[in-house]
C-alpha cells in the first residue's frame, strides 16, 4: 500500500468488496440451488403429476428447498386447489395458474440477482482506478526525472513505474475477478431461470391434459 500510492487503499477497498460480494452471491446461490439434483427434481414432480400424484408432488418439492422447488410448490397448490374449484371455467384456471407461477417466479428472481449489479460495475470501475493509479505513478516518475536536471535518478524513476505498475495489476485484477464471477453467476441464474419456466410451463400443461 506504501509503495503503491493513495490509489492502491482504493484499488484494496474495491478488491475486497468484490469478495465479500462473491461470497455472499455463493451462499445464496447454493441455497437457491436447494438440494439434490435440479434436473432430477423436475422430472420427479412432471412423472408424479403426470400419475395425478399431487400429494408426491408436493413432498418433492419440501425435499427440494430451493428456489426451484419454492415455485414449484405454489404452482402444485395452485393446482391442487383448482381442480376442486368450480366457478371458473378451464381457460380462467389455467390463466389462474400462469399467474400464479409468475409471481412465485417474480420473488424468487430478486433475490437471485441481487448484488450483480454491483461487481458489474466494480468490473469496469476498478480497471478505470487501476489506470488512474498508473497515471499518476507515471506522473512522478517524469516529474522525478525532469527534476533530476538531465542526470539519471533511477531510484526515483524505478519508484514511479513501481507505483504505476501495482496499480495496474490491483486494478487488472480486481477486474477480472470481477468479470469471472459474474459470468459464473449469471450463468448459475439462467440455468434456475429455465428449470423454473420449464416445471411452471409442465404444470400448466399436465393440467390442462388431466383437468376440465
Amino acid at each position: 500500500m506504501y509503495e503503491g500510492g493513495i490509489i492502491v487503499p482504493i484499488l484494496i477497498g474495491s478488491l475486497l468488496i468484490v469478495l465479500t460480494f462473491v461470497i455472499e452471491r455463493l451462499l445464496t446461490i447454493k441455497k437457491a440451488a436447494g438440494s439434490g439434483n435440479i434436473t432430477e427434481f423436475v422430472r420427479k414432480v412432471q412423472f408424479h403429476l403426470a400419475n395425478k400424484e399431487v400429494d408426491k408432488a408436493l413432498a418433492e418439492c419440501d425435499k427440494q428447498k430451493g428456489s426451484v422447488g419454492n415455485v414449484t410448490l405454489a404452482a402444485i397448490k395452485k393446482y391442487k386447489a383448482l381442480t376442486t374449484e368450480k366457478s371458473l371455467d378451464k381457460e380462467q384456471k389455467l390463466a389462474a395458474l400462469s399467474k400464479e407461477v409468475e409471481e412465485a417466479t417474480s420473488l424468487e428472481l430478486p433475490m437471485l440477482e441481487k448484488n450483480l449489479t454491483i461487481i458489474a460495475t466494480l468490473a469496469s470501475v476498478s480497471t478505470l482506478i487501476g489506470l488512474l493509479g498508473t497515471v499518476v505513478g507515471m506522473i512522478k516518475a517524469f516529474a522525478s526525472l525532469g527534476n533530476s536536471g538531465g542526470s539519471t535518478d533511477s531510484s526515483a524513476l524505478a519508484n514511479g513505474i513501481s507505483e504505476a505498475l501495482i496499480n495496474t495489476a490491483l486494478g487488472i485484477g480486481t477486474s477480472a475477478i470481477c468479470i469471472i464471477a459474474y459470468n459464473v453467476f449469471t450463468a448459475k441464474i439462467d440455468e434456475l431461470t429455465y428449470s423454473i419456466d420449464e416445471i411452471g410451463l409442465s404444470v400448466n400443461q399436465n393440467y390442462a391434459t388431466h383437468h376440465n
